[in-house]
């Protein structure tokens, strides 16, 4: 009986350990999006891009890059957000795992209800991804997004 009333307190415990583990292990991960357009034209980058821009030309290797939107959601691992960027471009981010310095999702590209592109990333946290898009209309102009993970 005496070791009945010693394991019942250490199993309390050990199950309320297990319970603030379960929260903690509930991460939660921010995804941005900056939706731009990209040009052959010589021209100044938006000022607001200038930090990725080394990242975009190695990319995508336009001569300027122009800001059009952005937008960021903040969802649980695993879960579903979405982003609105403007100019009737969305994207739907569905988080799968994250260990702290990367997170793992898949990524819907859509313009007024139709899909540009479906993929799944590895977002190292604040290290930008880039998607290049299709073209804008305006000559060889094209569209992409930088995303960024915290």
């Amino acid at each position: 009986m005496k070791t009945i009333r010693l394991i019942l307190p250490l199993l309390a415990l050990a199950a309320a350990g297990g319970l603030a583990s379960s929260a903690r292990a509930a991460e939660r991960a921010t995804v941005q999006g900056i939706l731009i357009s990209a040009s052959n034209d010589k021209g100044q980058t938006d000022s607001r891009l200038s930090s990725y821009e080394p990242t975009l030309r190695r990319i995508l290797r336009f001569e300027s890059y122009r800001f059009l939107g952005e937008g960021s959601t903040s969802v649980a691992v695993p879960a579903h957000g979405e982003i609105s960027l403007g100019n009737g471009h969305q994207l739907e981010i569905d988080t799968e795992r994250a260990d702290g310095s990367t997170i793992h999702v898949k990524v819907r590209w859509t313009s007024s209800g139709s899909t540009l592109m479906s993929t799944g990333l590895v977002l190292r946290s604040g290290v930008p991804a880039v998607l290049g898009g299709p073209g804008t209309g305006h000559g060889s102009d094209v569209f992409a997004v930088i995303l960024i993970g915290r």
